[in-house]
């Protein structure tokens, strides 16, 4: 080798060594809660619509970590405290924007007051929610924190959403918050007939996302919405939609800011 050659192997050689590292994709705990049809635990495994499109998602970012279903103000605590924590399905509201990185949407849904059929409550506005004597809530759910925003002194937490609909049917609670996407399929779960509910009140409009902790590295969340935004120009996110949610609305690429 020729001294010319020897000095350019040695330029070449240190150039690599002062060249910075691509990072590795870190391990994901990937979290989410009993919310059927979205996201429950079947057979021991994490099924439901938000759930196929993650693992959808990671069979095209070649992420291979496991998806557990844990209860919702346990996940909650730990995407705000761990890195690299994933959390679904999280709605994306003002309250919420500074707290995560975000991901999707992956479902649009709305917020209500349900009541039993039989039920005499009547409720035109929310001034006439915040004169009953209670509504029931799940925990630390964004629902809760939406209320909250609007000076509701009335609420009542339970943590799981069979709780709350169990609470309602038993007629230990009179008023329960939840959506419209997945109220009708857990009280046939439950074995209820959704008609013995009724919508007293719509309040809210949100879009429902994957949050990941903000120590998350931007790398991660950009090749997980890249593949998310695959899904929707390819169809299969909206196959997996009408499956599910037969007659939902499917939430296109970009969707108005919360």
């Amino acid at each position: 080798m020729t001294r010319r050659h020897c000095l350019l192997a040695l330029l070449l050689t240190c150039l690599a060594a002062t060249q910075p590292r691509a990072a590795p994709n870190p391990t994901l705990d990937i979290l989410t809660e009993d919310d059927p049809p979205l996201t429950f635990e079947q057979d021991g495994k994490a099924s439901g619509l938000v759930v196929e499109v993650v693992q959808g998602i990671q069979r095209r970012v070649g992420n291979h970590d496991p998806i557990s279903v844990v209860p919702w103000a346990r996940g909650y605590r730990q995407a705000q405290q761990q890195p690299n924590t994933v959390l679904f399905n999280t709605n994306r509201t003002p309250e919420q924007e500074r707290m995560f990185k975000w991901v999707g949407p992956v479902t649009e849904t709305l917020g209500c007051l349900f009541v039993r059929r039989d039920s005499p409550i009547k409720l035109q506005t929310l001034d006439d929610a915040r004169k009953l004597p209670q509504i029931m809530v799940v925990r630390d759910w964004y629902l809760q924190q939406l209320l909250s925003a609007q000076n509701f002194s009335n609420l009542a937490t339970v943590a799981t959403p069979d709780q709350l609909l169990n609470m309602l049917m038993r007629k230990r609670a009179d008023v329960i918050v939840s959506e419209n996407t997945t109220l009708p399929h857990q009280l046939r779960q439950q074995g209820f007939d959704p008609s013995q509910v009724r919508k007293a009140l719509t309040f809210s409009h949100t879009y429902g996302y994957i949050a990941f902790s903000r120590q998350t590295p931007d790398a991660v969340i950009k090749a997980w919405q890249q593949a998310l935004d695959e899904m929707k120009r390819d169809g299969s996110f909206a196959a997996l939609y009408r499956h599910w949610l037969p007659g939902e609305a499917v939430p296109g690429i970009n969707p108005p800011a919360p």
